[in-house]
C-alpha cells in the first residue's frame, strides 16, 4: 500500500533525541495567519494565540477562571475605569533565525501591541489589511482611553466607561502581546507581511514553518515562562476530513485527532489504545442571514426561513443523538442571561409560505455558503446545508450551495457576498457579552464581523448597558430583553450547542479540553 503522508514525519520526528517528545496534532483546518490579531477563527487562534504568543492574563486551563500570564499581578481601582498591570520579569521573546531579541519583555510591547490596532496614526495600524475585528466588534476603540507605561514593568489600561468583562476580553487572542523591537526591524527592513508569516511571541511554542493546507511546524521555547514545554517538537497535521483523521490516529500518525463525527465517538471509546475527552463546550452552530440582501431585509422572510427548517431531524442526523441541543438563544444556556422564556421556532412549513405571500415573496433563490471540512460546530456541513435546502424546497425557496475553503468562506461572508453562510462560534471568555457583540453588534455589522450585517438600536442599547455594569441580576434582565429581540427579529438560524469531543492515544497525558474549544498543548506530554 501506499506510504501515508505523514509517516515520513513521524519517522523525521522520532529520530532525533532518544527523550525527543514529539507530538502530532491532525487538525480540520488551515490557519488564515498568524498575525492573530487579525483573526477570529478558532482554527488560527489555536496554531497563533495558543502557541505562539501569550497575553497579560490567561485562562486556567479547562476553565474561564482568569489568572496571571505575561501580567503577574494587577489592580482595578474602585470606579472600574482604570486596570493597572504589574508585569513579569525577565520574560524572553522567541529567538529564530530571522530574529534575536536584544532584551526581554517590557511595557513597551504592551503599548506597541494595543496602540497599533487602536491608533490609526501608529506606524503599524495599517499593517492589518484585514483589519482589527475583535478590537472593532467590541467597540475597544470607543472603551480603551488610554494605554500608558508607568514604568518598564507596568502598564495602565484606562477606560472611558466601566466594562464587565474587560478582564477576561484581555485573555482572548486579540489582546496577545508582540514584540515591539520585532516590529520595528520589519519596518525599517520594510518587510511588515513578515509578521503575519514569520510570528515572534513569548508563547510555549516557537513557530519553525507552515506548509499551507498541509502542516504547521514548532519547537518547544526553552525560556517559555510557564516552563518549557515537555513536547519538544509540535506539529499540526491540516487533515479536513474527520474520517481521515481518526484513521491517522488509529495508525499512529499523529497522537491526538480533533473533533471526531460526533456519531463515531461511542465506538472510539471503546477502542483500546484510545481516550476521548468531551466537554459541556460554549458553542452556537448557526446559519447568518445576510439582512442587507432584499428580501432579507424583511424579517417576515427571516422569520419564514427559520419556520421552514426542520431542526430535529437536522440535529439527530448531522450531530447523532445526546451529541448537541437545539439552539434558541445566541448563546448556550450556561451563560448568564440565558432567556429560558424563549421558545423554539417550530417547524411549520404552512405557516412559511403564509409568511412568504404576506411580504410578496414568490420564487425566492438564495445561496447558502458551506464550509469544504468539518469543525466542532458543523461535523457535516454538506449534510446539514442539504437538509435544509430540501426543507426550503417545500416552501417555495430554492437554495444553492456553495462549498468553500475556510478560510475562503469567512472572507466572502465577511464581505457580504452571502444570502446564507453556516458558521458556528466558540466562546472566548465565558461572558454572554462575547457572543453577542463580535456577532451582532452595530459596529460588528460594520466591520464585517457580523455576517448577518444586523444592526439593531434597540438591542445594541442593551447590550451596551449590560457590558458596563457588574451587577449578575441587571445584566441577567438585560440579556434577556436583548435575546428576545433576537429571537423575534430572526437574523440567524440558531441550529445547535453541540458537545465538544477530541481523541487522542492513551499515552498522551497533560491534555485539558477546554469549554472556550481552544486546544493548547504546553502542558501536554507523552508517556
Amino acid at each position: 500500500m501506499p506510504v501515508p503522508r505523514y509517516l515520513p514525519l513521524l519517522l523525521a520526528l522520532g529520530a532525533g533525541p532518544a527523550l525527543a517528545q514529539n507530538l502530532v496534532v491532525c487538525t480540520e483546518a488551515s490557519p488564515e495567519g498568524f498575525d492573530i490579531v487579525q483573526y477570529t477563527g478558532a482554527v488560527t487562534a489555536d496554531a497563533a494565540a495558543e502557541t505562539v504568543f501569550s497575553r497579560l492574563v490567561a485562562f486556567r486551563p479547562g476553565t474561564t477562571e482568569v489568572v496571571p500570564a505575561l501580567a503577574q499581578s494587577w489592580e482595578v481601582s474602585p470606579d472600574g475605569l482604570t486596570y493597572s498591570f504589574h508585569l513579569r520579569p525577565g520574560v524572553k521573546f522567541h529567538s529564530t533565525e530571522y530574529f534575536k531579541p536584544s532584551r526581554t519583555l517590557n511595557a513597551d510591547d504592551v503599548l506597541w501591541s494595543f496602540r497599533r490596532a487602536l491608533d490609526p496614526q501608529h506606524p503599524w495600524h495599517a499593517s492589518a489589511p484585514r483589519g482589527y475585528p475583535y478590537f472593532e466588534a467590541m467597540g475597544m476603540g470607543e472603551l480603551i482611553k488610554s494605554v500608558d507605561k508607568l514604568d518598564d514593568l507596568t502598564v495602565r489600561i484606562t477606560l472611558n466607561h466601566p466594562e464587565a468583562p474587560f478582564l477576561a476580553d484581555m485573555a482572548m487572542g486579540f489582546a496577545s502581546i508582540y514584540s515591539a523591537e520585532y516590529g520595528d526591524q520589519l519596518l525599517k527592513a520594510g518587510k511588515p507581511e513578515q509578521l503575519n508569516t514569520q510570528p515572534i511571541g513569548t508563547g510555549p511554542f516557537v513557530f519553525s514553518r507552515y506548509a499551507r493546507d498541509a502542516q504547521v511546524r514548532y519547537k518547544a521555547n526553552p525560556d517559555y515562562f510557564g516552563g518549557k514545554p515537555a513536547i519538544d517538537n509540535l506539529v499540526f497535521a491540516i487533515t479536513l476530513d474527520p474520517n481521515v483523521r481518526m484513521q491517522k490516529l488509529r495508525r499512529g500518525e499523529c497522537q491526538v485527532a480533533l473533533y471526531p463525527k460526533p456519531a463515531d465517538v461511542p465506538q472510539l471509546q471503546k477502542e483500546a489504545g484510545l481516550a476521548v475527552d468531551s466537554t459541556d463546550a460554549l458553542l452556537t452552530t448557526y446559519v447568518a442571514l445576510n439582512t442587507q440582501h432584499k428580501p432579507l431585509d424583511d424579517v417576515r422572510v427571516r422569520q419564514a426561513i427559520n419556520l421552514a427548517i426542520d431542526k430535529p431531524a437536522l440535529l439527530d442526523a448531522v450531530f447523532g443523538p445526546g451529541a448537541a441541543t437545539p439552539a434558541i438563544n445566541p448563546y448556550p444556556s450556561t451563560l448568564l442571561g440565558y432567556n429560558e422564556a424563549l421558545q423554539d421556532w417550530p417547524h411549520d412549513p404552512e405557516r412559511a409560505r403564509a409568511l412568504l405571500e404576506e411580504a410578496g415573496v414568490d420564487g425566492l433563490k438564495l445561496t447558502l455558503f458551506i464550509r469544504n471540512g468539518s469543525s466542532p460546530t458543523i461535523p457535516n456541513p454538506a449534510l446539514a446545508a442539504q437538509m435544509m435546502q430540501a426543507d426550503l424546497a417545500k416552501v417555495g425557496i430554492a437554495l444553492q450551495i456553495r462549498s468553500l475553503e475556510w478560510g475562503e468562506l469567512l472572507k466572502r461572508s465577511k464581505a457580504g457576498e452571502h444570502d446564507l453562510s453556516l458558521l458556528g462560534w466558540a466562546g472566548d471568555n465565558g461572558d454572554p457579552d462575547n457572543f453577542l457583540s463580535p456577532n451582532l453588534s452595530c459596529a460588528a455589522a460594520k466591520s464585517g464581523e457580523n455576517q448577518a450585517r444586523w444592526c439593531d438600536a434597540a438591542f445594541e442599547s442593551l447590550i451596551q448597558q449590560a457590558r458596563r455594569t457588574d451587577e449578575r441580576s441587571k445584566r441577567q434582565e438585560l440579556y434577556e430583553k436583548a435575546t428576545k429581540i433576537f429571537h423575534e427579529q430572526a437574523p440567524w438560524i440558531p441550529l445547535a450547542h453541540p458537545k465538544l469531543f477530541n481523541v487522542r492515544r492513551s499515552n498522551i497525558e497533560g491534555y485539558t479540553i477546554s469549554p472556550l474549544s481552544n486546544n493548547n498543548f504546553a502542558e501536554t506530554r507523552v508517556k
